[in-house]
């Protein structure tokens, strides 16, 4: 791992004292995003930063109305706001929009008082950690503070923290799960975003390394292999079952717009809920298999008290130690002209 953790060390170092446009880009991809396939381009001129959907890095099958890529957008610009209100460069986005370039997010920076120090430090930190919680329930006071980082106008976060709601949502989960392992094609698409060994993801920058779920490295010659066998439906079921009854609770994030502006937005309301998390030491992951399958969506948003409506993300969250982190790619391959 060592050539791989140095990598991660060096994508993941604390902002430099005086950070340019470069360093907030660095940050900004520092996001989550869907099988870590990063499909974000930037363009820098002087104070402004363009966030642009890189349409080739999308997701077809899981994601095939680029609903998640949206989210990522949404995600990585609240990233790079975050990281210039802490540096004195307090920023603005616009959403913009363009027949050949679909949408995408403008950011101007501008100059002033520092704010947002503490979520900006949690940046290099946040990660999706797929692993078993402790089971604590959190602190009233906890929850609290991620209702308020998560709050913005025309999104909704509903919490589900019972354990009878928990198991009822645990059968939706289940449900989307199954549905999707039977589908050769979603199958497939994952197995092209894997990555078996450290030396596989740093080649490629990108992708899911087994280790940063938990699951043991394997030549890339094997990999396949060892992942059909595994790779069933009643085991993924099991794991996902401990998986949310270790978990303090869900977070399902909702927003009045279903359209790429909305799903921004949606982006940036969970980034800030998952960098509070982290800075309480809470960790987060998806669960989104019930809103991706289009025949669970509908009863689970009605199970939710949200009938007729699109939930945007399904989020646990709860304590728990830290993964190994995943890689992104060098700069100069996601800055463009």
């Amino acid at each position: 791992m060592s050539a791989y953790d140095k990598a991660v060390k060096a994508i993941r170092a604390p902002l430099p004292g005086a950070p340019e446009l470069r360093d907030f880009v660095r940050f900004a991809t520092l996001a989550p995003n869907s099988h870590n396939t990063q499909p974000w381009k930037f363009r820098l001129q002087s104070d402004t930063v363009d966030i642009l959907p890189d349409f080739s890095r999308r997701t077809p099958v899981v994601d095939p109305d680029d609903h998640h890529l949206y989210v990522t957008l949404g995600c990585a610009a609240e990233n790079l706001l975050i990281a210039a209100r802490a540096s004195g460069r307090p920023a603005e986005l616009a959403v913009m929009h363009d027949r050949d370039a679909g949408t995408w997010a403008r950011i101007v920076l501008g100059r002033g008082a520092r704010s947002d120090v503490d979520l900006c430090e949690a940046i290099p930190a946040r990660q999706s950690t797929r692993c078993k919680y402790d089971g604590r329930a959190l602190a009233a006071d906890e929850l609290r503070q991620l209702a308020d980082a998560a709050a913005l106008p025309g999104v909704d976060v509903l919490f589900v923290t019972g354990r009878d709601r928990l198991e009822q949502a645990l059968g939706f989960i289940q449900a989307g799960n199954g549905a999707q392992m039977d589908d050769p094609a979603f199958v497939n698409e994952l197995k092209d975003w894997l990555r078996y060994n450290p030396a596989a993801a740093l080649e490629h920058g990108d992708g899911l390394l087994g280790k940063c779920s938990g699951s043991p490295s394997a030549p890339d010659w094997l990999g396949p292999l060892v992942f059909d066998l595994a790779f069933r439906k009643a085991a993924e079921n099991r794991k996902y079952a401990r998986q949310l009854r270790s978990s303090a609770g869900l977070a399902v994030f909702v927003t009045e717009r279903v359209d790429p502006e909305g799903w921004i937005e949606v982006g940036r309301s969970f980034e800030r809920f998952a960098l509070r998390a982290t800075a309480l030491g809470i960790r987060h992951a998806h669960l989104n298999m019930p809103i991706e399958v289009p025949e669970t969506r509908p009863g689970f948003a009605h199970w939710l008290g949200i009938p007729g409506r699109r939930p945007d993300l399904v989020i646990r969250f709860g304590k728990a130690r830290p993964m190994p982190m995943s890689i992104r790619r060098p700069l100069d391959a996601v800055i463009v002209p």
